[in-house]
């Protein structure tokens, strides 16, 4: 149950940081945004080390930086997949890949579900699908290129989550700060290659500084789930990450939740019930 309610809020968490991401990204190039939100979210695991600690064992170290690399991916593979399109499409897609991939790796290692949670990962699992999905589903369909970073995307994502979970469980916060400040060195070093293209607008520095501070407890909290629970349940539960977007999406800027979205909802609220009981 602990493990339950660590990945909860690390889900709502990641929606929340991915809502001010968003709206800062709307101001500014999105690499600007993210050379304000990377260091916002070390200092963060910086001032949490002298409170839970951290220990840079080679294994802390060495999947921390793995967990740094694949989030520096999945971050150019997630905007690149986003701007080809469509978005209603190759969102759930992502989405499910992420989810799918560590269940699978959970699974492998030789975690055992209830009956309960044999029915409730299922439903978690069509929750982000459904969640994650715009109106109109299907009306457009992505090209082979755009289904290929689609699968990439969820892909570096669900490696993330992975790596962070195979990191020792007495490092600490040390996988968390390795992976950031190796994450953060790969967006400057981008950043520093496309500053032509980056344009004169100044980022939101506000919401992309808050973003940033919302990615770090997500990924605080996922790791404490992840230690303290089945890889299985949490890395599913932790890709609803969705809800809290459209959530926030319809009582900030008033958008329109659709009667599929609305149902997601719904079934994620089921699965989480009945993964509970599991």
């Amino acid at each position: 149950m602990i493990a339950l309610l660590l990945a909860l809020g690390s889900s709502l968490a990641y929606g929340c940081a991915d809502f001010l991401g968003g709206l800062g990204s709307r101001k500014a190039h999105v690499l600007r945004t993210v050379l304000i939100a990377a260091p916002a979210s070390l200092a963060v695991e910086l001032l949490l080390w002298p409170v839970l600690g951290a220990t840079f064992s080679p294994g802390a170290v060495g999947w921390g930086a793995a967990s740094g690399v694949a989030s520096a991916a999945a971050f150019a593979l997630l905007y690149r997949t986003l701007a080809i399109g469509p978005m209603n499409v190759l969102s759930p897609v992502t989405a499910l890949v992420s989810a799918a991939l560590p269940v699978g790796v959970g699974l492998l290692q030789g975690e055992q579900l209830s009956t309960a949670g044999i029915v409730g990962l299922p439903l978690a699992l069509l929750a982000v699908v459904l969640v994650s999905a715009g109106p109109g589903t299907g009306a457009a369909r992505p090209s082979r290129a755009a289904l290929l970073l689609a699968f990439g995307a969820g892909a570096a994502i669900a490696l993330q989550l992975v790596c962070l979970h195979q990191a020792p469980t007495d490092s600490g916060v040390a996988p968390l700060i390795v992976g950031r400040a190796v994450s953060s060195a790969v967006t400057l070093a981008a950043a520093g290659l496309l500053r032509r293209r980056l344009g004169s607008e100044r980022p939101a520095y506000a919401m992309s500084a808050g973003a940033g501070v919302l990615d770090s407890v997500a990924n605080l909290l996922f790791l404490l789930a992840a230690r303290s629970g089945d890889l299985t349940v949490v890395a599913v539960i932790t890709a609803l990450y969705p809800a809290s977007t459209v959530l926030l999406a319809r009582a900030v800027l008033g958008e329109r939740i659709h009667r599929g979205q609305l149902a997601g909802l719904g079934v994620a609220a089921l699965a989480v019930s009945l993964l509970a009981l599991a």
